[in-house]
């Protein structure tokens, strides 16, 4: 679902379940330049889902994404950022762009 929301978005997936150094990074999404990693988190209500990323899960994600950037030094040229892409049980999806930054 996560996938096919992104894709009528015109985003196109690059990886899927990224395993580096630092951890795991669920989706890396790109469009028009612009590089996206994303965390999908699946929860019986959307609320829920929203709740479930903590702060060390944002650092870890962090970086995790510049674990991948070091890797792939050619993407993201227009940008990147970190989405966090929630999916209801009843089949609801919702992303949140620009979910969080380094602080």
């Amino acid at each position: 679902m996560a996938e096919a929301a992104l894709g009528a978005e015109g985003w196109v997936v690059l990886a899927r379940r990224v395993r580096t150094a630092a951890g795991e990074i669920d989706l890396v999404a790109e469009r028009e330049g612009v590089l996206v990693f994303i965390e999908v988190k699946a929860r019986p209500s959307l609320a829920e889902a929203a709740g479930a990323l903590g702060r060390r899960q944002r650092e870890r994600l962090l970086r995790a994404g510049e674990c991948w950037l070091a890797a792939n030094p050619e993407r993201g040229e227009a940008g990147v950022r970190f989405d966090l892409l929630l999916v209801a049980v009843d089949g609801t999806v919702r992303r949140i762009a620009d979910a969080f930054r380094l602080e």
